[in-house]
């Protein structure tokens, strides 16, 4: 691309020639002339692109930016690459200002922008290569050639200049070693990553190539420093997390480095949760941290004296050694016999720890019978609590107690709690109308019991039907309502089951009938007295007093409805009552009518309650 001499002297200018021209200028340090030749280089050809020219012109334009105090748009024009295309003096003079940027007012005005610039710059410059030429620049203005040792000298000499700055910098601003403008100088220089101003919150690099120095330099416990005051929790450490996945490699080989430097200090708890770290963020231990690992299993928690001996960390210990080496015999048997040994230990100071030590020592070695042995003196003691009538430490279940029962034939708790578990579930079932699941749960009754089956049908029935008459009796001494009706319940359900003792059964139920109704007489409405008698639990005629009660409580209602102004309804309950017990003979009853049991007065008696109802007597 070329266009004629505006001067008319008839010579070709191009984007290279006035380049050429711009830099030349900046070099004798003709600033008023570079920033004319830009702009009729911008004007008459664009803005160079990609090309050999772009990286020139961009460092040009960062170069004079940087000369007013622009520094925004320095950063912003300055490539990160391709430096070597663009005049040395051109980007030396660049770096001299971003150093003296950096350098003003003890950093006061420094950001992170020019801290990037300054680092790519001088480490382009200063690189041992010396892509752009340095050192023949520094030729050319010395007017001699510069000897090897006073060059290696002069590099290392600015080198440490540019760090010291960077740290002091890195100092009173308060960042850490990841996050350091020094580190970033220090990994651009290594070529471990790109320096730039949008890296983000973390620093100039990423924190991945961050760490990746400080590792490689053997800055691995700093590295470890700093990540864990951003991290405060190791146990969140995972190669899967994204707050952790970009430093997850290089923060597994620092931990796995420290842990085998622990180890021959002694500090085997923090060498196996180094370990453990590790592992969760995908380090693969090979034979030396494998070796490290049993060594600290084998003294963690134990110190030279009995009174130094720590049972709870060396569990703790022996469980992260187990989780890092599951496939090695020996820890998983000393981290069982450490369990068992806690658990015997605390069995009846913390009945639950006791418990979790040999659940625990269970799940690692299954089968183990001391282990075994402890959660089954456990039970035994819950069922002995529960048969005495306190409540157990843990809450026995019956799956657990047929397991004891298996093991142990002879345990009378635990066939004695069974025993009461199913004659529970078999009047359960029974109330609830499911007779098959009733009658297995009675057939264990006698097994548990001690009886020798097979179990004949008959005998089933009769075991079931003791079940519930004994439950309805604990039901009735319960002078409620809810009480009586399931005594009532249990016993209608024992009469349709009842073989030869049906009579006896059917005449208890008869009894709990009437002792249902007459508790309702006294506590409830003649209503309620009334639906329980079109229940036809108890038909007429073969009680007189609950044919009494049932027609009292016709009649009293029928008061209650003439009171109210229906004399319809009076009506028809005077003639129920009539009909009640009509069946039975006009004559008296010989000695009067029987006496009601526990009879108590109406809490709100109706002035007509104890009226004579017509019944005849011979007294």
């Amino acid at each position: 691309m070329q266009t004629d001499d505006t001067e008319g002297r008839g010579r070709a200018v191009t984007v290279e020639h006035l380049l050429d021209s711009a830099e030349h200028a900046y070099l004798r340090a003709e600033f008023s002339v570079v920033r004319p030749l830009l702009q009729r280089l911008q004007n008459t050809f664009g803005t160079p692109g990609d090309d050999n020219t772009g990286a020139r012109y961009a460092v040009l334009r960062a170069a004079v930016a940087a000369r007013v105090g622009n520094w925004p748009e320095a950063v912003r024009r300055c490539p990160d690459s391709d430096l070597h295309l663009a005049a040395t003096g051109v980007v030396h003079g660049l770096a001299v200002s971003t150093l003296r940027r950096l350098g003003e007012e003890g950093g006061r005005h420094a950001d992170f922008g020019t801290a990037a610039l300054a680092i790519v710059l001088w480490a382009h410059l200063l690189d041992e290569d010396d892509p752009g030429n340095f050192r023949a620049l520094l030729t050319q203005r010395r007017g001699a050639p510069v000897p090897d040792e006073l060059w290696g000298d002069a590099r290392r000499h600015l080198q440490g200049r540019i760090t010291d700055l960077l740290h002091g910098l890195d100092v009173r601003a308060g960042r850490d070693v990841l996050a350091a403008w020094e580190t970033a100088w220090a990994v651009e220089r290594a070529e471990l990553g790109v320096v730039s101003p949008d890296t983000g919150a973390d620093g100039l690099v990423p924190l991945g190539d961050a760490g990746r120095y400080l590792l490689s330099d053997g800055r691995g416990a700093a590295l470890l420093h700093a990540y864990t005051a951003r991290h405060p929790d190791p146990a969140t450490w995972t190669a899967g997390s994204p707050d952790h996945h970009a430093c997850a490699d290089v923060l597994a080989q620092a931990l796995a480095g420290r842990g085998r430097a622990e180890v021959p200090a002694g500090r085997w708890s923090e060498a196996l949760s180094d370990f453990s770290t590790a592992a969760r963020l995908g380090h693969t231990l090979d034979s030396g941290d494998r070796a490290a690992v049993l060594r600290a299993a084998k003294s963690v928690g134990r110190g030279l004296t009995a009174r130094d001996y720590s049972p709870v960390t060396r569990i703790q210990g022996l469980e992260l050694a187990h989780a890092l080496l599951p496939e090695d015999g020996s820890l998983a048997a000393g981290l069982t016999a450490e369990l068992v040994r806690q658990g015997r230990k605390v069995f009846g100071d913390d009945p639950r720890q006791s418990r979790n030590r040999f659940a625990r020592a269970l799940v690692v070695s299954p089968g183990d019978r001391d282990a075994r042995s402890g959660l089954d003196d456990h039970l035994r003691a819950d069922l002995r609590r529960v048969l005495d009538g306190a409540p157990p430490q843990e809450k026995v279940r019956a799956e657990a107690v047929r397991d004891l029962l298996r093991r142990d034939a002879d345990c009378a708790p635990a066939r004695k709690w069974l025993r009461d578990r199913n004659a529970e579930w078999a009047v359960a079932a029974a109330h609830d109308g499911h007779m098959a699941a009733a009658r297995s749960a009675a057939r264990r009754v006698l097994e548990y019991g001690g009886g020798k089956g097979p179990y004949d049908e008959e005998l089933v029935s009769g075991v079931l039907v003791g079940l519930l008459v004994d439950e309805a009796r604990t039901s009735g001494a319960e002078n409620t309502r809810a009480g009586r009706e399931r005594r009532v319940g249990l016993l209608s359900t024992a009469v349709g089951i009842a073989g030869p003792t049906r009579d006896r059964v059917k005449e208890e139920f008869e009894t709990a009938v009437l002792e249902l109704a007459e508790h309702l007489e006294e506590t409830a409405s003649p209503s309620d007295v009334i639906e329980l008698f079109l229940r036809d639990l108890l038909r007429t005629g073969r009680s007189a007093r609950f044919d009494q009660t049932v027609k009292a409580a016709y009649l009293r209602r029928a008061q209650a409805r003439e009171d109210e102004g229906d004399p319809g309804g009076a009506r028809r309950d005077r003639a129920c009552a009539q009909r009640i017990g009509g069946e039975r003979p006009d004559q008296g009853m010989l000695f009067g009518p029987a006496p009601r049991l526990h009879r108590r007065p109406h809490p709100h008696p109706h002035p007509r309650r104890d009226r004579d109802l017509g019944e005849e007597t011979l007294f």
